[in-house]
């Protein structure tokens, strides 16, 4: 008998045990057994990591943006050490293959790498001679305390999206993980420290809406970043907002890929596999609506999808040859079971039935096959919400016009991505959908870390996005400085003379 992990905070530099008597559940999606307790935070424990955060940010913040970035350099030495072994503990936890957890880790890294250019990225902007003996220039400052709120489904790439560029930029930083993955952040975490990063500059506090609400009120966090369901987003960021806090919140999803009749049909269909089968579809950037134009794109379309996902391999996590592994827990897999009760019930067409996978030796495992509907309109719940899971639904429409619709007209506006030969009809297409990241013959278009994550409409809310340049800015507060010299300016301003006492405007002639 396997022995149940115990895992707690991390505090001011130090691994500390849950103090509340609350606890969550860790599984191992694959046998549906629980593998570990968490502590869940109370407020008096999610006050300390505030506290503690409160207390190292003022050293950290001076110390130059240069040594800041060594930090990181020095960090993703350290992580390269271990990828593998934290991507085997990432799909213990989570469930995806390990292909798709190193590429959960990459991609975090990856905005590493680019907080890492901070002494560049904070450089603020100078005018000279502005006025007559007048300069002008900006400072970007750090903002002090700030807290993130990251999701399952990625349990390194949103923890290094947010704290990354937040602790460059001189913040300390409170982060809560969810409760069901929580091994993965606690070790960058730990990383972080061997790296050089002082104690107290990362807090990591496992919790539930205890420890959400207290970094929600405590008027010590000067800013809240979240990723999750668009209903917590929306509240986090109301609540935060209405508290003074900046907020950025990411929700919900329902991106649409669009396959014209002049698209390479067989890379369209490769592409939904991956996109939307890939890590059992519990990703916000996931592709769960195909919109095939017209009859034949649309009867094409569907018997390619059929035969190739009748193929895909569902399997354990650690199985190389697996094109997706579990459901991350019995709650997930229970809503998305649901889901396809639903849909057919509504009258779609499931052409493909999942739901009656068992895999041989893990009978008790979060495993659910790959499920395909057809015939799917605007109007059925199963188009209008986030299933979050392996389900790929049809929308088919006779003309371009209508395709392009669907997307804008959704309430969500995450992603959305568009397959055609024709420049002019893709140069339209992303000039005129109301989405916040297109794709032209690519899937999935999360862009590089170096340029803006964000979706739009119930998608995201709060005016910045994540990492590229507007993780800087939702890091920093800006100043701006506006001196005049004037010749013996600085003597008669030490014995206070008139020139030390002056109240005038400066007008810039």
């Amino acid at each position: 008998m396997s022995t149940i992990r115990e895992l707690g905070h991390f505090v001011d530099g130090k691994s500390v045990e849950g103090a509340s008597g609350h606890f969550g559940q860790v599984y191992d999606p694959n046998t549906g057994a629980v593998q570990a307790r968490v502590a869940l935070a109370d407020q008096a424990e999610t006050e300390a990591a505030i506290a503690s955060a409160q207390a190292a940010q003022p050293g950290w913040a001076a110390w130059n943006p240069q040594r800041r970035a060594r930090v990181l350099l020095k960090f993703l030495q350290l992580i390269e050490s271990e990828r593998d072994e934290l991507a085997k503990l990432l799909s213990s936890e989570h469930g995806k293959t390990l292909a798709d957890a190193q590429g959960d880790i990459q991609r975090g890294l990856e905005v590493v790498e680019f907080a890492a250019g901070i002494p560049h990225l904070l450089k603020g902007e100078f005018t000279g001679s502005a006025g007559t003996g007048i300069d002008t220039h900006s400072l970007r400052q750090p903002l002090g305390v700030v807290a993130g709120i990251s999701p399952f489904n990625f349990p390194a790439m949103v923890p290094l999206w947010q704290l990354a560029p937040s602790i460059a930029c001189g913040n300390a930083f409170v982060l809560k993980p969810s409760e069901r993955d929580p091994s993965v952040p606690l070790r960058i975490a730990e990383l972080f420290l061997e790296a050089g990063l002082p104690p107290g500059v990362l807090n990591v506090v496992n919790g539930a809406h205890t420890a959400v609400n207290t970094l929600l009120a405590d008027p010590r966090v000067a800013a809240v970043g979240f990723v999750g369901s668009t209903p917590v987003a929306e509240h986090v960021y109301q609540t935060a907002s209405a508290g003074g806090k900046r907020a950025q919140c990411f929700g919900g999803a329902k991106n649409h890929m669009v396959i014209m009749p002049d698209a390479d049909l067989d890379a369209a269909v490769e592409a939904l596999l991956g996109a939307g089968y890939g890590s059992a579809g519990e990703r916000c950037m996931a592709i769960s609506v195909a919109v095939p134009v017209g009859k034949a794109t649309g009867d094409a379309l569907v018997a390619k999808l059929l035969e190739r996902a009748k193929s895909l391999k569902v399997g354990h996590s650690f199985d190389e040859s697996a094109d997706y592994g579990p459901l991350i827990g019995p709650d997930a897999l229970e809503r998305v079971r649901g889901y396809i009760d639903v849909g057919v019930q509504e009258g779609a067409q499931l052409v493909l039935d999942g739901r009656g996978l068992s895999l041989a030796g893990h009978e008790n495992g979060f495993f659910l096959g790959p499920c395909l509907f057809d015939h799917v309109t605007a109007q059925m719940r199963i188009y209008r919400e986030e299933i979050f899971g392996p389900v790929l639904s049809v929308v088919r429409v006779d003309d371009y016009e209508s395709a392009l619709r669907l997307p804008s007209e959704h309430e969500f506006g995450n992603g959305v991505s568009i397959f055609t030969r024709s420049g002019d009809v893709a140069r339209d297409f992303t000039d005129r959908v109301q989405v916040g990241m297109v794709g032209v013959n690519v899937a999935i278009p999360v862009p590089v870390s170096y340029h803006v994550f964000g979706g739009w409409k119930r998608s995201g809310f709060g005016d910045l996005g994540q990492h590229g340049p507007d993780s800087i800015r939702f890091n920093t507060k800006t100043k701006t400085v506006t001196s005049r010299w004037s010749e013996g300016g600085g003597a008669a301003a030490r014995t206070g003379g008139p020139a030390a006492s002056s109240f005038v405007i400066p007008t810039m002639q």
